[in-house]
């Protein structure tokens, strides 16, 4: 996605507006300004090819990667992947990978936040089949000047992230190399990471991507115009969301133009349930699985597992219009 410096003053205003509550101070804005045309958005059947899913559990491996978007923007990843070896345990540092091609979900956290905060969900997905790369952004994690403006920068650093990662399946000798399914990838993200996420498929459209998950998110800032080929869409919202209403999240998944579903937390507060382990986070991973496995390995069994996923303990209502 080209990167653009005119200055989009109202997204930013809204932006502001709808996510001061998980920012800190803010420093100077360096946002990009939103296409005034997008491709229209495209509503026919996922483009994956029918496949199944793999039906074991994986070990998992961690792995950094030290990256610079045109020189002023360090972006670490962490990539959580598939490895070799016996399932379950902590993610093993530079472990084998598993053989395989895997498909790859790029994952963006929220404002003050770090991949890391996510591990708990992040390596159940990885342990289910998927390499899951997670940006440190520059200016909205832990750490930095939590510049809440900078979000809207963050769709062309996935962009760009996601194209030094899939680099990788063809690098010599490089652990990953061979095993990523460079035509079966996702976006998800948590809120400020939500937006970035809603902002691939919208304004800053990654054509490369077939799906998206949204948690707690909104489309302050990045617009609803869903842009490009079909791409299916789950949110999970809180209804009890004390940052990003769960209204405004709603209105976005309403936008969508494609095959979608939301899981809603009637109990849900902004996403604590996604930082530890608990009956929650348990829906919310199992529901998340099953949509990529269908999303990106074209498993239409999974499809018809979401509904039971997301019915277990009376935690959430899934509105399933998949």
């Amino acid at each position: 996605m080209p990167r653009r410096r005119t200055p989009a003053l109202l997204a930013c205003a809204l932006l502001t507006a709808g996510l001061v509550g998980c920012s800190g101070d803010t420093g100077p804005a360096r946002p990009q300004a939103v296409p005034t045309q997008a491709p229209a958005a495209t509503t026919p059947a996922p483009r994956v090819p029918a496949g199944t899913a793999p039906e074991r559990a994986f070990a998992v491996g961690v792995r950094q990667l030290k990256l610079n978007r045109d020189g002023d923007r360090p972006l670490p990843v962490t990539v959580w992947y598939p490895a070799a070896g016996k399932a379950g345990g902590e993610p093993e540092r530079s472990a084998g990978a598993a053989d395989g091609r895997f498909p790859v979900v790029m994952f963006s956290h929220g404002l003050g936040g770090r991949p890391a905060d996510y591990e708990t969900l992040l390596t159940r997905w990885a342990a289910a089949g998927f390499v899951v790369a997670a940006p440190t952004f520059p200016h909205t994690s832990r750490g930095t000047d939590t510049n809440v403006l900078d979000v809207l920068n963050q769709p062309a650093d996935v962009s760009y992230a996601l194209t030094q990662v899939l680099a990788l399946d063809g690098k010599a000798g490089d652990p990953l190399r061979g095993r990523l399914a460079g035509d079966r990838v996702a976006a998800a993200g948590h809120s400020a990471g939500g937006v970035t996420t809603i902002g691939l498929f919208t304004a800053g459209r990654d054509e490369r991507l077939d799906a998206g998950v949204v948690f707690a998110g909104t489309a302050l800032g990045v617009g609803t115009a869903f842009a490009g080929a079909a791409a299916p869409q789950l949110f999970v919202h809180g209804e009890a969301d004390e940052v990003v209403q769960y209204a405004a999240g709603k209105e976005a998944y309403d936008k969508v133009p494609w095959p979608k579903a939301m899981l809603s937390l009637p109990n849900g507060d902004h996403g604590r349930a996604l930082l530890s382990d608990g009956a929650a986070l348990r829906v919310v991973s199992d529901t998340t699985v099953e949509f990529l496995r269908w999303t990106l390995y074209g498993d239409e069994a999974a499809k018809r597992r979401i509904p039971t996923d997301a019915a277990r303990g009376d935690i959430a209502v899934l509105d399933n219009r998949l």
